[in-house]
């Protein structure tokens, strides 16, 4: 069962929904009634990005699901690249496909944004991301879908030995979205960083899925994820990782930390370690909570107003994770991000 299936066959019965383990906190069947029509290819001007301040060596852009489906990096070599996929039509449907390969002691920054100008469309990107031996990638994502919008985004990355990933995303939600990142861990000193921020209003829901398999010794995995949920929005955090038979000296640390400004807002987390090997070093946390009562009012008494007092403590309750991009343009970019999401009203 998968959304790209669905749209294949246009049965809305291949639709993951609630009976299906991985999907019972983001059911589309219930979401999606019948398949909309085909996107058309749209090449008609467009708004400016998110990250269209910064100063990028090229800009991609996949319009409902049409534009290049492969890029390539040689040994060596270095670039940072735009990438946009963009939905510009209401009430259609598209699939898309990308293939990035970073070959051996290559380093891509890719700041890519899904953006939704139509309303309730429907949009499935499949990424396959392959990163060779010694290689970095730096990815930062921020998610624009409109607040009807039905929006699957599934990463499948492939590392080499001694290479690294560090992913950061940003959402406000849709009406069903979910982001889903599967590592293939080597080991063999390779690096994984996972974090994610959501805020969350309305009735937004956001889903993101993260799975982690440690195949060989001496990897490691971080993962943070931080995010407010208000109105009647619903986050959901699942995140597994698995360490193999063999994996040894592992380490793999996962935490997910939200707040819950609203009565009628839910947070769905599942964290799972699953570990086969002894010499290991993994942890995980979860915490759902709400908004400091005394820092609250400590901010409020120096003659703050509620709203602007709530979004200060907001702001830097998830700072933390966006604090960790290295890349200074993006940094900056999702720092503005946080700021620009007024999350402070109750």
């Amino acid at each position: 069962m998968s959304l790209a299936l669905a749209l294949q066959s246009g049965d809305v019965a291949s639709l993951p929904s609630r009976r299906d383990e991985a999907w019972r906190y983001t059911d589309l069947r219930a979401a999606l009634r019948a398949i909309p029509a085909a996107s058309p290819k749209d090449e008609a001007a467009l708004l400016a990005g998110p990250f269209a301040a910064l100063e990028t060596v090229e800009t991609i852009i996949i319009t409902n699901g049409f534009g290049p489906d492969r890029l390539s990096l040689a040994s060596g070599e270095h670039r940072t690249v735009c990438l946009r996929f963009i939905a510009s039509e209401a009430a259609s449907a598209h699939h898309g496909t990308l293939t990035l390969t970073v070959a051996e002691g290559g380093s891509l920054t890719l700041l890519e944004s899904h953006e939704g100008f139509g309303y309730d469309y429907v949009s499935d990107i499949a990424i396959s991301l392959k990163i060779g031996s010694g290689a970095t990638v730096d990815r930062i994502v921020i998610l624009k879908d409109s607040a009807e919008a039905i929006s699957v985004v599934t990463a499948t990355v492939d590392l080499g030995a001694n290479a690294t990933l560090n992913q950061t995303v940003l959402t406000t939600g849709a009406k069903r979205q979910r982001f889903e990142t599967h590592v293939s861990h080597p080991g063999q000193g390779a690096s994984v960083r996972l974090d994610g921020v959501y805020l969350l209003g309305d009735a937004r829901h956001s889903d993101q899925t993260t799975v982690v398999t440690h195949k060989g010794e001496g990897g490691t995995t971080n993962q943070l994820t931080k995010g407010g949920v208000r109105d009647s929005a619903r986050a959901v955090f699942q995140g597994k990782i698995t360490v193999e038979r063999g994996a040894d000296q592992t380490d793999a640390r996962m935490g997910h930390h939200a707040l819950i400004l609203s009565e009628r807002a839910e947070i769905d987390a599942k964290p799972e370690l699953e570990i086969y090997a002894d010499d290991v070093s993994c942890a995980h946390g979860n915490t759902v909570g709400a908004l400091d009562a005394e820092a609250l009012f400590y901010i409020r008494s120096r003659g703050v107003p509620l709203i602007e007092a709530r979004a200060l403590l907001i702001s830097a309750f998830v700072a933390e994770v966006t604090d960790r991009i290295s890349h200074d343009g993006a940094r900056q970019v999702a720092q503005d991000w946080l700021l620009a999401c007024g999350m402070g009203a109750s």
